[in-house]
């Protein structure tokens, strides 16, 4: 698969978790970070706040905020729910709550090695 094949799977992915999280009652959703220049994910890599090799620079991660009943969630046992959805539509797809340095609003497709 190519990266733009992969990237157009990605997004149709994302697609079916917005409309799958809108299915479930009092859950809604708002966009925070989807494309990342490879600058900024070096100076977030330096300040410690992400990775160099970031997937938002390959357009193949969100980070999506999840509000249940009109609050915003931010720990990964809220975020539970949508990861495992997530993991589930595709071997490719990873979930930040997951990750050694948990980050529960980020979801992702494995790409060239980086997850």
């Amino acid at each position: 698969m190519t990266l733009r094949e992969q990237q157009s799977l990605f997004v149709k992915l994302v697609a079916d978790l917005i409309q799958w999280c809108y299915e479930q009652p009092g859950w809604a959703l708002t966009f925070s970070e989807a494309w990342r220049s490879v600058e900024e994910a070096e100076l977030q890599a330096a300040r410690g706040a992400g990775v160099v090799h970031s997937l938002h620079t390959e357009r193949l991660a969100i980070d999506l905020n999840f509000f249940l009943n009109g609050v915003l969630q931010q720990s990964a046992d809220a975020y539970r729910p949508l990861g495992e959805k997530w993991k589930s539509m595709h071997e490719l797809a990873r979930w930040g709550g997951d990750f050694k340095r948990v980050d529960a609003d980020h979801f992702s497709l494995t790409w060239g090695g980086v997850s």
